[in-house]
């Protein structure tokens, strides 16, 4: 793991930018930050072929993430149902991630290391979201996702945790969910930056903290925050005015699993003020693994898939965007999960659980 806020964590030398980028404020904002970054002209943010399917870049994952920025325009402003961490997902201010989780879905969609692309047109993506608030208007009754407002996932596709020290795209979106009636923002991290308890949220986002059991997450959570400083970070981004949720994601299945989130669970009960745990719930989602990426990680990361790479426990299953994952083999599955709940309840007795998969 890695702390985000040490020096040379991001250096960006390279930008690649769509033409439209310079025509947006925020674009230019960016590209000041960097001045002197080599720029590089792209017709689209999906197709670079020196990173997006340049297998040359699995032996230098974590270079790419280091030193590489990309800029856009987002095109398609829809509001996905989702119904499960979120109402709905909402348009991607973001793709990719300056972190290297061994995990990660999102190189499987676009190709290799996958580093930070911004989408610099944030007012059309803030506006669209509150159009849609406002035609919903009031959540007509309580559900898993919240009991009060719409909630939209803002992160789908990164860590806003970490775009926030490129842009100011994530203090727009905390201010707009903060002037939205009925409406509350959502994002999982797995990076503390302490910049974000600055922007005033006024209970109206949720920051979802990932946790996993620390020796697992040595290996497989690259560049991303301590365990530690997570739970740490729980207190005072509630104190900031956030709702703050733990994200048990994904639960990777091991000799003694069991043992090593007992401890988690113990270190979280210990670090959490009363305030904290009054408003704790959780999410749980088991590992979802897939063949082609477990050969890129055997190129830049081999021992992460020590963890990941199980296949006497999982199974073949197609997902509904029509790939082949390996996930954990039915029937067992749900006696695992049903373990980690009674464990959870045990430990953490007033930690609800809204969604488990």
């Amino acid at each position: 793991m890695h702390d985000i806020s040490a020096p040379g964590f991001l250096s960006v030398d390279t930008i690649y930018l769509e033409p439209a980028v310079e025509g947006f404020a925020r674009g230019r904002e960016i590209l000041a930050r960097f001045p002197a970054a080599r720029r590089i002209p792209v017709a689209s943010h999906w197709r670079i072929p020196e990173l997006h399917g340049n297998e040359g870049l699995a032996e230098d994952w974590l270079h790419s993430k280091r030193t590489t920025l990309v800029l856009g325009v987002k095109k398609g402003l829809a509001m996905r149902p989702n119904g499960r961490s979120a109402d709905f997902i909402a348009p991607s201010t973001s793709n990719g991630c300056a972190m290297a989780c061994a995990y990660c879905y999102v190189p499987r969609r676009k190709g290799y290391a996958n580093p930070i692309s911004l989408f610099v047109n944030v007012e059309e993506v803030a506006a669209a979201i509150a159009r849609h608030a406002r035609k919903l208007g009031p959540k007509p009754e309580p559900d898993q996702v919240d009991p009060v407002d719409w909630v939209y996932d803002i992160g789908e596709n990164g860590d806003l945790s970490v775009d926030a020290m490129l842009s100011d795209n994530v203090r727009d979106l905390v201010a707009l969910f903060r002037a939205t009636p009925h409406a509350k923002g959502s994002f999982a991290t797995k990076a503390v930056n302490r910049d974000l308890l600055a922007y005033d949220p006024g209970g109206k986002t949720r920051v979802r903290f990932s946790l996993m059991p620390e020796r697992v997450a040595r290996v497989v959570d690259v560049r991303t925050s301590p365990m530690a400083a997570r739970i740490a970070a729980i207190d005072d981004f509630v104190r900031a005015g956030y709702e703050v949720h733990v994200n048990f994601s994904p639960v990777i299945l091991y000799p003694g699993w069991e043992a090593d989130y007992r401890a988690l669970f113990e270190a979280v009960d210990a670090a959490l003020s009363p305030e904290a745990k009054r408003q704790l719930k959780a999410e749980i989602i088991m590992l979802t693994h897939n063949a082609a990426l477990h050969e890129v990680n055997l190129r830049w990361h081999p021992k992460a898939e020590d963890w990941l790479w199980t296949p006497d426990i999982q199974e073949t299953k197609l997902s509904e965007g029509g790939q082949e994952n390996l996930r954990y083999r039915t029937g067992w599955k749900g006696r695992w999960l049903a373990r980690f709940k009674a464990l959870l309840a045990e430990t953490l007795p007033y930690c609800t659980v809204r969604y488990a998969f």
